[in-house]
């Protein structure tokens, strides 16, 4: 086991790792603030889906640096690993912010307000204003529900596979494999100190950054709101994919 004073330190280094790993990689806060607004999820669900996908992320690279010690596999092939791992999630965030910010362009086109003339048989001429959400309605038959159709129930699980693959890239090589040489308790120790600051920091700048957005108004921007936050998905995958 390392010495108090050594592990106290290394336990030091997780936290600060944790939380400056977390705030220099806007993928980690960015999507969620970005769909929370989107999708108008409740804050309490947008912090629940934040933690849950942190710890995703947190526990895939801890199990595999749990595999790669017990194997006594070399840090390099862990290391090619978690490259891997960070391109893939990183084409997926791409992906998801492409497709989604497509459809976001479509919902906002489709919600665009006009109005038609409409004469009918007993003379009478009115117009009315409507979308194209759904079929055509009559004007005096309930309005479309602006909010039909959004894909959010899919959302939040496609968000926690992504981070699933994602990888915590400075875990294992910086504090994992020091912590081995001390025994699991260690590692344990070690890693659960990470995995708590970086799933705390991912939340925190989440939650500010839902009551930031939460005080703006777009006014007539606002329908592109699906389509802004698959822009901003968009730009976080194609940062990791370059490495950014």
């Amino acid at each position: 086991m390392v010495t108090g004073g050594g592990l106290g330190w290394l336990c030091a280094t997780a936290a600060a790792v944790g939380v400056v790993h977390t705030l220099l990689g806007p993928d980690h806060y960015l999507p969620f603030v970005a769909m929370s607004r989107a999708g108008r999820w409740s804050f309490q669900r947008t912090l629940a889906i934040t933690v849950a996908c942190g710890v995703g992320h947190v526990v895939g690279s801890i199990v595999l640096g749990f595999v790669g010690i017990a194997l006594g596999a070399a840090l390099f092939r862990l290391e090619h690993v978690e490259a891997v791992r960070g391109g893939l999630a990183g084409w997926l965030l791409l992906a998801f912010g492409v497709v989604y910010g497509s459809w976001g362009v479509r919902y906002a086109l489709r919600t665009r307000r006009h109005a038609h003339w409409h004469a009918h048989a007993d003379g009478t001429v009115h117009m009315h204003p409507h979308v194209h959400l759904a079929e055509h309605a009559h004007v005096h038959a309930p309005p479309a529900d602006p909010g039909a159709g959004r894909p959010v129930n899919l959302t939040p699980w496609v968000l926690f596979t992504i981070f699933v693959f994602g990888p915590c890239e400075p875990l294992i090589p910086l504090l994992m494999y020091p912590a081995a040489a001390g025994g699991v308790v260690d590692v344990v120790l070690v890693t659960t100190v990470f995995g708590v600051a970086t799933i705390a920091t991912m939340t925190l700048v989440v939650a500010a950054g839902c009551f930031g957005l939460g005080a703006m108004r777009f006014g007539r921007l606002e329908r592109y709101s699906h389509a802004l936050a698959g822009l901003a998905v968009a730009i976080c995958g194609g940062a990791v994919v370059v490495g950014l």
